[in-house]
């Protein structure tokens, strides 16, 4: 049975607190694009082939008999039923239900959305473990669980149970990634509110991410409503306009294939160095339109240079505008009008999930579209 120290109430409670806890840091190392393994090759495996397994209930047993583990070390992280007996036996169907249930709930049912995993066939066995592998219908991806989980209990150490508890939750983070997100359209938005939940969404960090999704979307959403050029090309967030082909963030291009319009988008500052180095090119290609996204606005101890050199580049045939994606956007969309305004938020899901976004940022928009 649980240890006097940890009744149900208080091993729920504890296990819930290092799932969160665990998971939290991993959705923050993902925004910085350091999603990584964290234990060898071939548990790292084993873990991903039961985050993934076919059978529905097994994939909540990692994250349940691990969680419950860590909170109490005495614990058999192998068991299910307290009936089981011997030593460190508990009830892991509390645990499954009262913490790991909830979490897939709130996180789009990554796991299957079962309500109640430890009460299905697969499950309703004494333990994991290979004495019980007759029954089972899925017998390779319960070994998978058996080695994971007896490694663990082997090795009878709390910071290796939790690194393999950081593996179970990356794994379902890549899960999770992958997973469709739901984009409610609002039959109706004004211009407040779109100016609102694009205010919203910029608010949390994304190196970049967001605002480009965001810029992307109105520049499409204009060239088709307004008819002014065929496609917008971009590029990834992570990849260097170099490396895509392209001369900044976005190029609007012509039914001949002309580029008409360039878009480099910055969360930062824009800095002289940074202009000059982008008009070099756009110069050779001969587009004479150009705009700069900057959402720090110009580095101060560079406003006259800039200045200077954007009044150079009108001289020699290119127009360049600097501004921030707010007041672009409150001009934009209110010429789009309602309808365009409804064509803009949608867009920017299409954005999201064409170019993967990290989940955070796609759930967000969505929250954001829903709250309207």
């Amino acid at each position: 049975m649980t240890s006097p120290a940890h009744t149900p109430a208080h091993l729920v409670a504890e296990a819930q607190e290092i799932l969160t806890g665990l998971w939290t840091q991993i959705g923050r190392r993902a925004q910085a694009g350091n999603v990584v393994d964290v234990v060898e090759d071939r548990l790292a495996v084993d873990i991903r082939v039961g985050v993934n397994s076919k059978t529905k209930s097994y994939r909540y047993v990692l994250p349940t008999q691990l969680a419950a583990k860590i909170a109490d070390p005495a614990l058999d992280c192998r068991c299910l039923q307290a009936a089981r007996g011997g030593r460190g036996a508990f009830d892991a169907r509390t645990v499954a239900h009262e913490v790991v249930v909830p979490f897939d709930q709130t996180n789009n049912n990554v796991l299957g959305g079962s309500p109640e995993p430890y009460v299905n066939n697969p499950l309703r066995v004494p333990e994991i473990s290979p004495k019980y592998r007759k029954p089972q219908k899925n017998k390779a991806d319960w070994d998978a669980l058996c080695r994971v989980l007896a490694s663990v209990e082997k090795r009878h150490d709390k910071r290796f149970a939790r690194q393999v508890l950081e593996q179970t939750l990356t794994e379902v983070y890549r899960r999770l990634a992958d997973s469709h997100v739901v984009y409610p359209a609002p039959k109706r938005i004004s211009l407040d509110a779109a100016l609102h939940i694009i205010n919203e969404f910029l608010g949390d960090s994304s190196g970049g991410d967001r605002l480009l999704a965001l810029a992307s979307a109105l520049f499409v959403v204009l060239g088709k409503r307004f008819s002014l050029y065929a496609d917008v090309r971009r590029g990834n967030i992570t990849a260097a306009d170099a490396a895509t082909g392209l001369l900044a963030d976005l190029e609007c291009i012509s039914h001949s294939g002309e580029t008409l319009v360039v878009v480099e988008v910055k969360d930062r500052d824009l800095t002289i160095t940074h202009l000059r180095s982008k008009m070099a090119d756009i110069r050779e290609r001969q587009v004479s339109e150009i705009f700069f996204i900057a959402e720090q606005g110009v580095a101060p101890s560079d406003s006259n240079g800039v200045q200077e050199q954007v009044t150079k580049e009108f001289v020699s045939g290119q127009n360049v505008y600097i501004t921030d994606l707010a007041t672009l956007c409150r001009t934009a969309l209110a010429l789009l009008g309602e309808q365009g305004r409804r064509d803009f938020v949608r867009e920017v899901g299409v954005q999201l999930d064409r170019y993967r976004s990290d989940i955070t940022h796609r759930r967000c928009w969505a929250l954001l579209l829903a709250s309207e």
